[in-house]
């Protein structure tokens, strides 16, 4: 992305579009009862006051009553049905993992079957969006976690922690290319959640090819273990490396996620927050998920910078844009176009 001299001032940047991932599907319960919703009226509520507070994406996973994270598509269907008429306006973002949990005592934390993740381009109500990883690789959430991060928490009992230390992310190139396709063929947007810049490498691969044509949308996950670490030098060479073209929004986990999303909602990028991705505000005090909204719409507020509603941020994510080709899509996204055979160099697009 380019930065000119104009660039941090908010008139010439769009609106915020803050996502909002309040369903924790890696903590128990009891990790923090008072805001993890457990029925599906909790479940439709927690939606309904974060869009109040002022999200307009909504990362899903479900939980049973068992507490433990859904696997059941059934369950996603249900959930869809009713945010669609209790949040209309709201962006609804399925995990594409569905639900990483341990299934029991001692069992490992783990991403469900190729062909498992591939039914989610069948839920019905579709989703707006499904994540999607690209490169199969190490996603051990628990790297950069502190004693005071897991204190009082499951994490704190060893089999939690080592399932959660030895989890991996699998997404082989036949199945990304795959799922791609089954979302596309549905009128899914992809969400591309990406490690690092070599994944981004390969997403713009899959463009060029023509695997797939449409909007780009990236989160920079800033997690470490596998992924990059919340250090500004990687944050920044992804954000230099992705096309201008592309909404860019910037995650990471604990304590690193207030910093990161203040850097991205004053460099005009986009912010997520929840307890899937920290319990914490300032150090030892929980903080729910509607807290966290509220306090980026305030630091948006001092910056200046407008929060998108429901309506603006369907437009910045483009969802009713489809693509006919790589060439319009990098075109679109901002890549230099593909090399004809014989010529030297890149030409810019007129």
């Amino acid at each position: 992305m380019h930065f000119h001299d104009d660039a941090l001032f908010p008139e010439t940047q769009e609106k915020l579009v803050i996502t909002v991932a309040p369903y924790g599907p890696e903590w128990d319960i009891d990790d923090f009862a008072e805001d993890l919703p457990l029925t599906m009226d909790e479940h439709v509520q927690k939606a309904v006051d974060c869009y109040d507070a002022g999200a307009t994406v909504l990362h899903i996973h479900v939980r049973e009553l068992d507490g433990k994270g859904s696997k059941r598509l059934s369950k996603f269907n249900e959930l869809l049905a009713r945010l669609r008429e209790a949040v209309p306006e709201m962006i609804l973002q399925v995990g594409g993992s569905i639900s990483f949990a341990p299934e029991g005592e001692g069992a490992d934390a783990k991403w469900l079957s190729d062909d498992t993740r591939h039914m989610l381009a069948e839920l019905d109500p579709k989703p707006d969006q499904v994540t999607i990883a690209i490169n199969t690789n190490q996603m051990n959430i628990v790297e950069l976690m502190s004693a005071d991060d897991i204190a009082g928490t499951s994490f704190e009992r060893p089999e939690v922690y080592d399932a959660y230390r030895e989890m991996t992310v699998p997404a082989g190139p036949g199945w990304v290319e795959e799922h791609l396709r089954r979302l596309q063929a549905n009128g899914i947007q992809p969400h591309f959640q990406l490690a690092n810049v070599a994944q981004l490498e390969t997403v713009e691969r899959l463009i060029r090819r023509g695997v797939y044509t449409g909007p780009l949308m990236v989160t920079w996950v800033g997690i470490g273990g596998g992924f990059d670490g919340p250090n500004p030098y990687n944050m920044m060479e992804f954000i230099r490396r992705t096309p201008d073209g592309a909404v860019l929004t910037l995650e990471t986990l604990m304590r690193s996620v207030l910093p990161v999303n203040t850097m991205a909602i004053a460099m005009g990028l986009h912010a997520r927050c929840g307890t899937e991705d920290t319990l914490w505000g300032r150090k030892g005090e929980k903080m729910t998920s509607v807290a966290q909204v509220e306090q980026l719409v305030r630091i948006a507020n001092e910056l200046g910078r407008e929060v998108a509603t429901g309506k603006e941020a369907r437009e910045i994510y483009r969802l009713d844009e489809r693509y006919t080709s790589a060439d319009e899509t990098l075109a679109k996204i901002g890549f230099a176009p593909n090399r004809r055979p014989g010529q030297r160099g890149f030409t810019q697009h007129a």
